[in-house]
């Protein structure tokens, strides 16, 4: 299983600096990907931008968006910035795309939720068409495309446009429990092999209680539940390796950890927990 590591670009705090020499480390390290956050009506930098400053300095990652809320943007605008960040890296994007749960970055784009499941099937095989008679390039071909969320229609979306899942987060066994549903979606459609499995978790190795204050913000929407999130924050060695292995045995291929502390101190600490 490859691990790869998320750009703090939704923590308290970030910079552009902090960012780019978040990458350069990264790339540096034993991280195979670096993947960002999505989010519209909160302090955060826009993740298609942020990916293309960290292309700049890298070259062997992969770059990912786990996930990006496809509806939020123009179909079209939304194919561009996915195939522009994928020629300007030399091939290296993940496009992750869902509808997103946060009914307040509908509400700051001006556009209607309630029709998002759609609008994200009409993104997917728009993104997945040709387009050697379109006027909207460069071209999308090779992106690898990855679909989230938990519901029938989001795995019945991934099987038929997809190459893989990108699992929301939680414990081994939930992440089980989604992949095991996305191999019998594939598999109902008749498509050969098995989709690529993402999955994700956060960590805080050294200021933990800013790195819990940050995920009862980030997840304050979701009411109670922000504090299951924080209870599964890892906050020491022993429990990204355990996590580590956990989603090894559970048949993930490639898992992101997400920084809840901008501080690179922390990249550090996750290195050298990941021991590769």
């Amino acid at each position: 299983m490859n691990v790869g590591v998320g750009l703090p670009t939704t923590t308290p705090g970030a910079d552009g600096a902090l960012v780019v020499e978040w990458a350069k480390r990264a790339e540096a390290g034993p991280f195979t990907s670096l993947a960002v956050l999505d989010r519209l009506a909160y302090e955060s930098f826009e993740p298609f931008t942020a990916l293309a400053a960290a292309a700049g300095v890298t070259s062997r990652v992969r770059l990912a968006t786990m996930v990006a809320a496809g509806p939020l943007r123009p179909t079209a605008l939304l194919a561009k910035q996915a195939a522009s960040l994928h020629a300007l890296s030399g091939g290296r994007l993940t496009l992750g795309l869902a509808i997103g749960a946060r009914v307040e970055d509908y509400e700051a784009a001006g556009v209607d939720h309630r029709d998002r499941g759609r609008r994200l099937a009409e993104q997917l095989a728009y993104v997945r068409g040709r387009v050697e008679e379109e006027r909207v390039g460069p071209s999308r071909e090779g992106i690898e495309l990855l679909v989230g969320g938990g519901s029938g229609p989001a795995f019945a979306r991934m099987a038929r446009y997809a190459d893989g899942y990108a699992h929301g987060g939680g414990p081994p066994r939930a992440f089980a429990g989604a992949a095991a549903r996305a191999e019998a979606a594939w598999r109902d459609l008749g498509r050969p092999g098995r989709p690529r499995l993402w999955g994700q978790g956060y960590f805080a190795l050294g200021d933990v209680e800013a790195g819990n204050a940050y995920l009862r913000d980030y997840y304050a929407f979701t009411g109670p539940f922000a504090e299951r999130v924080v209870a599964a924050n890892l906050t020491s060695a022993r429990a990204v390796k355990d996590f580590v292995r956990g989603y090894a045995e559970a048949g993930c291929d490639e898992l992101v950890l997400f920084p809840t502390v901008s501080d690179l101190s922390e990249l550090d600490r996750l290195a050298e927990a990941v021991g590769r």
